[in-house]
C-alpha cells in the first residue's frame, strides 16, 4: 500500500505559478512511475504527466507541453508538478497516483488538491 498525498493547489491568475507535491508513504516509492491527473468540474479525469521510477523518462498531455514539469525526489519520497503560464481552462483538482507508465495502470491514488485560475 502507498499513501498519497497532494499539497500545493490554491486560487491564482491566468499566467502565475504553482507546484504541486505529492508525498508518499508506505511502500518503497521509488518502486513506482508517478503521474498527476486533473479533473475539472462535469469531467472525466484525464492524464496531465507522469515521470518513470528513477526519472530518466517523463511524458505530459499536449496541452501543458511546454509549461508543466514533473519530477522527482526519490530520497523525500516526492514528486512535484511545476506549472507555469496557468490558463483559465487548468482549473481542476489535481491527483498524484502510483503506478506504472508501461501500461498506464495506476494503483495509488491520493485525494487530490483544488487548483483554480481565474482569468
Amino acid at each position: 500500500q502507498v499513501q498519497l498525498v497532494e499539497s500545493g493547489g490554491g486560487l491564482v491568475q491566468a499566467g502565475d505559478s504553482l507546484r504541486l507535491s505529492c508525498a508518499a508513504s508506505g511502500r518503497t516509492f521509488s518502486n513506482y512511475d508517478m503521474g498527476w491527473f486533473r479533473q475539472a468540474p462535469g469531467k472525466e479525469r484525464h492524464f496531465v504527466a507522469a515521470i518513470t521510477w528513477r526519472g530518466a523518462r517523463t511524458y505530459y498531455t499536449d496541452s501543458v507541453k511546454g509549461r508543466f514539469t514533473i519530477s522527482r525526489d526519490n530520497a523525500k519520497n516526492t514528486v512535484y508538478l511545476q506549472m507555469n503560464s496557468l490558463k483559465p481552462e487548468d482549473t481542476a483538482v489535481y491527483y498524484c497516483a502510483a503506478g506504472s507508465t508501461s501500461n498506464g495502470w495506476y494503483d495509488f491514488w491520493g485525494q487530490g488538491t483544488q487548483v483554480t485560475v481565474s482569468s
